[in-house]
């Protein structure tokens, strides 16, 4: 045995003894000195300081796996732009004031305009510095660290070489993948009361999302209005025609919920609340008493019953003062027209039952014959619809075509997708061979309407079911803009940690950008698969 252990290391000694080897050697360890000093580089010296508006800005760079772009605006939180991709980390830190610039904004108000209009090239010129900057550090910090460990002129300048090459070609890289657009889909990350005042408009954003310079002018003014108001933080106004939905859904009896609710109507200035079902767990008496916090919110709330709502949890939502529910019904609030229905199926007590034979019981099953009920009730009716109530995903196919949008819950699970177009119904006779060919503009009818779908997450964390795992549900709502054509424009996905956490994050989205593609598969609509319901419909433990 110690033979053959002998005979091995005289075998590898022998090996790197070779000169093929040593070179190997050689090589490898220049590689890592040299990526070692770009890193070391980076991080200790690729910073700038550069003024943008009444601030101080300090701009870093860091090696990074996924790139972007991260605003810090202490105390307020911080935003994150997908702004290009790896391996290189930009952070902005707009943590200094400059007080001769403040004093400035605050004595003449034109000044935060002007602030807004110089903050591109401001900001072009601090990038451009930082990137040099960052290449400079990262060659000499490598040709310094070769220097004191090889002492050979070779392996020193192959060293700055390589330095010159990686943090030349990560700059190229992000330069080449910008994507100025992101800053008008910005994620925040900060005290939920700070959110809409940190983004601003989301309606102005919307109609101008290409329009980058635009977008860094309002950013900055945003901020600059925020720091340069003494007495209470602003929340910046919006367009008078706008109109806000806060989407909530699945609540499941979870006190907190309205905490986090009425904070978001009172900051984002909500002018309803639309609430997809699920709001007890279930649907006895005894829950009646926990939507009586509705009364407080001071703004219309549209409820449709979840199928852990009974008739009595949806009488006790009848009876608040500012409630309104919708069970096949229609309601306008600011020019904007919903219509809802009801979940079919009351199933509070979680059984699972096996899905589906066939395709024919699919197609039968109540939720299908709810949603076209409703459909039906639409069509019929004398105002236009612009967004459609359901709880469970699985009632919305027979709705597209017929109002541009859909509101629903039940997953737990936020999505958004584009419906599939409804077939063409068959013609119910056949021409005869004599007959004329009709003309070209004979019977041609507009192509249906687009059908989005946005369901919700559960603004509830699950109930006590999100307890049950590793880390709790987190609670979600959605904050929906529309304009004076009663046109959805943007939304805010808001997402608070579970029960017991306290991080929030909210993400911008805008209507038009990276559409979904349409889901073909009525079946896999919102993840409505063969773990169903009765009928055909998700499990009722949700």
């Amino acid at each position: 045995m110690n033979k053959k252990i002998l005979s091995a290391r005289a075998a590898v000694r022998r090996t790197w003894q070779r000169p093929w080897a040593r070179r190997l050697s050689v090589w490898a360890a220049v590689v890592t000195v040299s990526l070692t000093g770009v890193v070391v580089g980076t991080m200790l010296f690729a910073q700038s300081e550069i003024a943008v508006g009444p601030f101080r800005a300090d701009m870093s760079i860091s090696p990074s796996v996924e790139g972007g772009t991260e605003v810090q605006i202490p105390p307020l939180g911080s935003l994150h732009l997908d702004s290009h991709d790896g391996p290189i980390h930009l952070k902005v830190d707009l943590g200094s004031l400059d007080q001769e610039r403040t004093e400035a904004l605050i004595d003449d108000p034109t000044a935060i305009s002007a602030a807004g209009q110089s903050a591109v090239d401001d900001v072009t010129k601090g990038v451009l510095q930082l990137g040099l900057r960052a290449l400079g550090a990262a060659i000499v910090c490598a040709l310094i660290l070769s220097a004191l460990i090889f002492r050979n002129i070779r392996r020193v300048a192959a060293s700055g070489v390589l330095a010159l090459v990686v943090t030349g070609g990560g700059l190229g890289l992000a330069a080449g993948t910008i994507r100025p657009d992101s800053i008008s889909e910005p994620r925040y990350e900060g005290l939920l009361v700070n959110a809409p005042a940190v983004v601003g408009d989301a309606r102005r954003i919307a109609d101008n999302y290409g329009r980058y310079a635009d977008q860094l002018q309002q950013l900055v003014s945003n901020v600059s209005r925020i720091y340069t108001t003494v007495s209470t933080l602003p929340v910046f106004e919006p367009a008078g025609n706008t109109t806000r939905l806060l989407h909530v859904s699945d609540l499941h009896l979870n006190p907190t919920s309205w905490g986090v609710i009425r904070t978001v109507v009172k900051q984002w200035d909500i002018d309803a609340v639309v609430d997809t079902g699920d709001i007890v767990d279930w649907g006895s008496n005894a829950e009646t008493s926990y939507v009586s916090d509705i009364g407080q919110l001071g703004v219309p709330y549209v409820y449709v019953r979840g199928n852990h709502d009974s008739l009595a949890i949806q009488a006790a939502v009848a009876r608040q003062k500012n409630a309104i529910v919708l069970d096949d019904t229609t309601v306008t609030i600011n020019g904007l027209t919903l219509a809802g229905i009801g979940d079919p199926e009351f199933t509070p007590d979680k059984s699972e039952d096996p899905p589906p034979d066939n395709a024919d019981e699919l197609v039968s099953s109540p939720l299908l014959t709810s949603g076209e009920r409703l459909a039906t009730t639409i069509r019929g009716g004398k105002t236009k619809v612009d967004v459609a109530l359901v709880h469970d995903p699985a009632m919305a196919p027979p709705l597209s075509g017929v109002v541009p949008l859909v509101l629903a819950g039940h997953t737990h699970k936020r999505e958004v997708s584009v419906l599939a177009a409804p077939s063409p119904a068959p013609s119910s006779s056949v021409a005869p061979p004599s007959a004329p060919a009709p003309s070209p503009s004979a019977g041609v009818t507009e192509p249906p309407q687009k059908t989005r779908m946005l369901v919700q997450g559960s603004t509830g964390g699950a109930g006590l079911r999100g307890l049950e795992k590793e880390e709790p549900t987190p609670l979600m709502m959605s904050v929906l803009y529309f304009d004076e054509t009663q046109t959805l424009k943007a939304y805010d996905d808001i997402q608070l940690g579970g029960t017991g956490e306290q991080n929030v994050t909210m993400q911008r989205n805008l209507v038009g950008k990276d559409e979904p593609e349409p889901t073909t598969d009525p079946s896999a609509i919102s993840g409505v698969t063969p773990e169903t319901r009765p009928n055909g419909s998700l499990p009722p433990g949700r």
